[in-house]
């Protein structure tokens, strides 16, 4: 009976520690239980968190593209991309913010993106405007190449009248020029002998030839100017060569644009009058045998021929 009371003491402690026990037990469940919910909870937020990044960066990879193509439409129009151009490096450096994981809240970033959304329509207006700028142009130089093609053709027509009335005109004078040209008549050549004597026959010897007498008349012809005119004479040898020595008053004259050589030649002062004119030619070696052709020139035109020959 005396240890009732020792027995009473323990089971009470025993029942004090078995309470005791119970609530710790129930604190760390309930402190579990929080833990737990809120490491769920975190981790939502995180994943959230994660999803709401990976949005953005679509979101500024999207304008980036999308402003990337409105810089190309708008050098291509012609227009000045300075101002694309600083956005897009403001955009990058947005971006790589946004990699960095820099403590930017996400709000300030939807405040972006939208301000970039903005800016991408505002240049799209200025796009459209730059497309009308460039459509109108393309007709004004249509029109002005029209013009100039209209202007050209005329132009053309014009330099090709021109040439017509420069080439009418060029013709009409080489005709007045070639009316005015003086003619010589009844050119013939006669034989002169050493002693001055001369001879008129259809053929004549070498040996009795000292000189030749050429006579000829210059027809009236009231287009000819009255002046002194230079009269130049062709000797032609039975091959065709000109009968010529430079020693003894042969030269050159022009014919046709072209330098030819004469045999002798005269000054004749015309006179529009029938004037008929003699000329005497000293040849220095004999003359071959054969047919000779004597030819006169004047002012670029041949004026009359006669012939003789050396048997």
């Amino acid at each position: 009976m005396e240890n009732t009371p020792q027995k009473s003491k323990t089971n009470g402690a025993l029942l004090a520690a078995l309470i005791i026990m119970t609530g710790l037990a129930g604190v760390a469940s309930y402190l579990y239980f929080d833990e737990k919910k809120v490491a769920e909870n975190q981790e939502v937020t995180i994943s959230e968190r994660v999803e709401e990044l990976s949005t953005t960066r679509v979101k500024l990879d999207s304008i980036s593209t999308a402003l990337d193509a409105k810089i190309a439409e708008v050098q291509k129009l012609g227009g000045d991309v300075s101002e694309l151009e600083k956005v897009k490096a403001q955009l990058n450096e947005d971006k790589a913010s946004l990699k960095r994981g820099n403590r930017i809240s996400l709000a300030k970033y939807e405040a972006k993106i939208k301000q970039y959304e903005a800016f991408l329509v505002e240049k799209d207006t200025l796009i459209s405007n730059l497309q009308r700028e460039n459509v109108t142009l393309a007709t004004n130089v249509k029109v002005l190449d029209e013009e100039n093609s209209g202007l050209k053709t005329e132009r053309q027509k014009l330099a090709d009248s021109v040439t017509t009335v420069v080439s009418k005109n060029e013709e009409l004078s080489s005709k007045v020029t070639r009316a005015a040209a003086l003619k010589a008549q009844n050119v013939k050549v006669f034989a002169v002998n050493s002693k001055g004597k001369v001879k008129e026959d259809d053929s004549y010897k070498a040996k009795r030839l000292d000189k030749i007498k050429l006579v000829y008349t210059l027809l009236d012809n009231p287009l000819t100017k009255e002046e002194p005119k230079d009269v130049y004479v062709r000797v032609l040898d039975p091959s065709g060569a000109v009968v010529s020595d430079m020693a003894n008053g042969s030269g050159t004259f022009s014919v046709d644009g072209n330098e030819t050589i004469y045999t002798t030649k005269q000054t004749v002062n015309y006179t529009n009058t029938g004037k008929n004119v003699e000329l005497l030619y000293t040849r220095g070696i004999p003359y071959k045998a054969g047919k000779y052709t004597v030819e006169l020139y004047s002012e670029g035109f041949r004026i009359g021929q006669g012939e003789f020959a050396i048997r």
